[in-house]
């Protein structure tokens, strides 16, 4: 909480006078209703184009109709029960657990807490203690499970497409035009309205696309595109990160695909405009990104997939900078990527987002987004006996033709995202120390993450849930669900209202000293006073690292070396204090979290000193 007027004063300094003024502005706007009246409720409705006609004229998109897919998903036992699971009226949510929801779009399944559709969106909280998390009522109305159904047609020669059209009609009817709690956050609407257009395209010639479903799916794309447009600038400089990139793509699809809307030749101007001034701004020279997440990172890398590849197919042009932000990202996420599994480390916020799901792998697997943006920008895939994901069936598209990303062993370093990572035949490790450019969500400077054999030994904690009880949430998000070192129970940052940190880590040096040895200092802990952290890390064998720790001026705290691994992991562990005296290792059963709101078993250990220095080898079996 801001207690003081340093706290305020650093609060300012973390959001920006921009901000600040906006989002003062915003609030006058939204409690005064003034922000209510530029997004009425029920109104009249009117028809654009007639259903024959669309069928005839319309735009090309990524899919086309079902008939014109050249290669088909595999029929695997996967798919096939997800998709019945879907049919039977389950979702999984965020790609973890799996909820009977039924046609219930206004019930939060976390809670069970059930929302008035009449009222207007603008009255509705993000963060409620009695209504619970809003995640878990937007999760259904995302329509994620449309691409499985769509898949499963296709794979095994089946129609669903009443089921399809009827969902959406079901949701059409109740959710009111801006009313309810799925008005509430335009990234939800897009989300949803990239859904829909998948479904329109892959099923436009069924039967069961009747004038009548056309005319009200039609009608909603158009007045959800338009609440988009109308609030997009809260996303461009309130939010400014994974939302502004996917709204502003939304409106240059949605102005693209649906020319006949009076204000698509804006949207589509403008939409893509700003999404590359996004991109350009989020996405950081050497491929890092502004969230300092990879699952956020994985999202911008489908974004840009689409975004890009319906570019090429309009004969839209793309700015090369953004080309290239585009090629550096692929190539950083790579360099951290277990290539056997395709998982990277579980670094930084992480909501359970996949927003395009057309294949059998695994949330956790990064190699069809990674591997779709790179066909994009080269033509070439990235990994071998990786099956192809399913809407690259029907698309004859021609590659921006950049060159082809490759990586290498030894140390690597990438600057603007302040990852640092070291890569042998067995092992790869990852060292997280940003000189902060974007408001941080956890504090984890200096976490080391390492695999070995397709393996993740030392682990990051992840982030549970947004919205939790206040000692999980310190835990995911603050220092202590990393491996690196607090001061007694002190993050390296002190936290600030709902996702923001004050006294941000200020990093004074960081890089390689040699091709196996990395030295790091950083100044935090600002709330004790001046703690200057020193780390320096020492890979001395494919299977062993050495750590050493100093901090200074930490008065009479302890201070805490910690470390994370699965339960499951052999690992042996042994340190030293000032004097090279042992230190006892203190170990406790802990959690991890590998998707949203989701837990599994970790062992949490610790080394413990009141001097200044702890010195570690960890021996990796």
């Amino acid at each position: 909480m801001l207690r003081n007027l340093r706290d305020w004063w650093n609060y300012l300094n973390a959001m920006g006078w921009r901000y600040m003024v906006f989002r003062l502005w915003y609030e006058v706007t939204l409690r005064s209703g003034v922000l209510a009246m530029r997004f009425p409720v029920q109104p009249t409705l009117r028809k654009w184009i007639e259903l024959d006609e669309w069928r005839a004229s319309s735009p090309p998109f990524l899919i086309g109709d079902r008939s014109t897919f050249q290669v088909k998903p595999d029929r695997s036992e996967l798919l096939q029960l997800e998709a019945q699971r879907i049919l039977g009226g389950e979702i999984q949510f965020f790609y973890g657990e799996w909820k009977q929801v039924d046609n219930q779009w206004l019930k939060n399944f976390d809670t069970g807490f059930q929302y008035d559709p009449k009222i207007h969106w603008t009255r509705i909280p993000d963060f409620s203690a009695t209504i619970g998390d809003i995640k878990y009522v937007w999760e259904p109305s995302r329509f994620l499970f449309l691409q499985t159904i769509l898949r499963y047609d296709l794979a095994f020669d089946k129609d669903h497409s009443e089921w399809v059209f009827s969902k959406i009609e079901n949701w059409i009817d109740q959710n009111p035009i801006n009313c309810g709690p799925n008005y509430r956050c335009s990234q939800e609407i897009s989300i949803r309205l990239f859904n829909w257009i998948y479904a329109l395209y892959f099923y436009r010639n069924s039967t069961a696309l009747t004038n009548r479903r056309f005319d009200k799916i039609i009608w909603f794309i158009y007045w959800q595109a338009k609440h988009v447009r109308s609030n997009i600038h809260f996303s461009r400089i309130a939010v400014r990160n994974n939302h502004a990139i996917t709204e502003t793509l939304a409106l240059y699809v949605v102005g693209t695909l649906f020319p006949f809307f009076a204000e698509s030749g804006e949207w589509k101007k403008r939409g893509k405009s700003w999404f590359e001034q996004e991109i350009l701004f989020q996405v950081f020279p050497d491929g890092g990104y502004l969230q300092y997440s990879f699952n956020y990172q994985r999202v911008v890398a489908q974004l840009l997939t689409l975004g890009l590849a319906l570019a090429r197919i309009h004969n839209d042009p793309i700015m090369s900078p953004v080309l290239e932000r585009a090629q550096q990202l692929v190539r950083l996420m790579l360099s951290c990527q277990d290539i056997e599994s395709g998982q990277l480390p579980n670094y930084g916020a992480n909501d359970g987002s996949l927003f395009f799901r057309w294949s059998d792998q695994p949330f956790s697997d990064y190699r069809p987004a990674l591997d779709g943006l790179h066909k994009v920008l080269t033509g070439k895939g990235l990994y071998q006996n990786l099956s192809p994901e399913a809407w690259w069936g029907s698309v004859q598209l021609k590659s921006y033709n950049m060159r082809v990303v490759a990586i290498s062993d030894g140390a690597l370093t990438f600057p603007d995202a302040g990852l640092f990572v070291y890569r042998s035949q067995n092992m790869h490790a990852m060292i997280v120390c940003p000189q902060l450019k974007a408001r941080p969500s956890q504090a984890d400077h200096l976490h080391l993450d390492v695999w070995l054999n397709g393996k993740n030994i030392l682990i990051d904690g992840g982030s549970y849930r947004y919205n939790t009880e206040p000692k999980l949430k310190g835990y995911f998000f603050g220092s202590e669900s990393h491996n690196t070192v607090m001061i007694a129970e002190y993050d390296q940052m002190k936290k600030g209202p709902r996702f923001i940190w004050l006294n941000w880590t200020k990093v004074v040096k960081a890089g390689w000293v040699d091709p196996r040895t990395f030295l790091a200092e950083i100044h935090c802990f600002e709330q004790l006073g001046f703690v200057k952290h020193q780390r320096k890390i020492e890979f001395a064998t494919n299977a062993s690292i050495v750590i050493e720790d100093r901090v200074s001026s930490k008065g009479k705290l302890p201070m805490r070396q910690l470390w994370h691994k699965p339960s499951e992991s052999a690992l042996d562990a042994s340190a030293v204090g000032d004097t090279d005296e042992p230190l006892v290792v203190r170990s406790v059963d802990a959690n991890y979290s590998p998707t949203y709101g989701q837990l599994s078993p970790c062992t949490q250990f610790e080394f413990v000193t009141t001097g200044h220095r702890i010195r570690t080898k960890l021996i990796f079996e």
